[in-house]
């Protein structure tokens, strides 16, 4: 096996290992959510999360500050641009990040909320290419396709036989909206900032203003928050900090392509990951559902096949 090869396997290797911590990050999702309410849960953890990527963040720096040929007013300006962005994109985070917080207290443990709420936020997938019409941005007949198989994938997982939808599950497609928002602003952005320090910035915007909210609307106690520590510290630490770390080094030496499909597994390992720690599980018609949705989300990650040369 060449040196590429190697490369390949560890990218592939680490994207697939970031799938399965972000996945099963809903499982500690879950239980956080019996003991701590929502703003508390997402405050600590984010800032959790930052912490973890400053180290990240100081070693890219001394590394940059070697080749670093801007003059003093373009640092400056700069500067401008990734503190802004930080703030817009962390305003985003932060209601996406609690409105999925809030949807673990409406979707009952037993009905697979983990499960549920991965399936439901990975709707961003495919509401960000319907989003991106009002960019002007052009989408394939596939994407549209499958566009229309994750809303039936949806309606199945949301939407009973009785035709109610429960106010989780709106308050997840809330979520999967902002992150469809979060996700497009960061595509107008990326090639202006530093993804690190955006990813940092971001995560101390939502844990600063979740902290606030906390502190307005909730009653945080000492011993609840030493109770929650485990799955916060999973949540901030490992999905927070080590996977977005991991995607970083993966996306590295993987094609985009392969990158997309392997970070899709995130809601299927929720799933998993639910039925295996939690014992929760999804009904015949849930199922197919997210079978459905999977499908779909796979297909708008297909490369787009190039055209035939004269």
């Amino acid at each position: 096996m060449n040196e590429n090869n190697k490369k390949m396997m560890g990218g592939n290797f680490a994207l697939l290992l970031a799938a399965f911590i972000w996945g099963t990050s809903f499982v500690a999702q879950d239980v956080g959510k019996d003991y701590v309410e929502a703003f508390t849960y997402n405050g600590i953890r984010m800032l959790m999360g930052a912490a973890v990527l400053l180290p990240v963040i100081l070693v890219m720096q001394f590394k940059k500050r070697k080749t670093d040929t801007r003059t003093p007013v373009q640092k400056k300006k700069d500067a401008f641009v990734q503190a802004k962005s930080g703030i817009i994109c962390g305003v985003l985070l932060f209601c996406a990040s609690n409105l999925q917080q809030f949807a673990f207290y409406y979707i009952p443990s037993e009905e697979g909320a983990s499960g549920k709420i991965g399936f439901i936020t990975a709707l961003y997938m495919l509401l960000v290419p319907i989003f991106g019409l009002f960019l002007k941005q052009k989408q394939r007949a596939l994407v549209w396709f499958a566009v229309i198989m994750g809303c039936v994938g949806a309606y199945l997982l949301c939407v009973d036989s009785a035709m109610t939808i429960g106010f989780g599950e709106i308050l997840a497609l809330g979520c999967a909206v902002f992150f469809a928002f979060h996700i497009l602003y960061i595509d107008s952005v990326s090639a202006k900032v530093d993804g690190v320090i955006l990813s940092c910035s971001q995560f101390v915007v939502v844990g600063v203003l979740s902290i606030i909210f906390m502190f307005i609307f909730e009653t945080p106690q000492i011993s609840n928050i030493k109770a929650a520590i485990v799955p916060m510290l999973y949540s901030g630490v490992m999905s927070s900090g080590v996977a977005y770390t991991l995607q970083i080094i993966g996306q590295k030496h993987t094609k985009p392509a392969v990158a997309s499909l392997l970070m899709c597994l995130e809601s299927v390992f929720a799933v998993l990951a639910g039925w295996v720690i939690l014992h929760e599980e999804l009904s015949a018609r849930e199922l197919i559902g997210c079978v459905v949705m999977f499908v779909a989300i796979i297909l708008t990650n297909l490369p787009e096949k190039k055209g035939k040369k004269a």
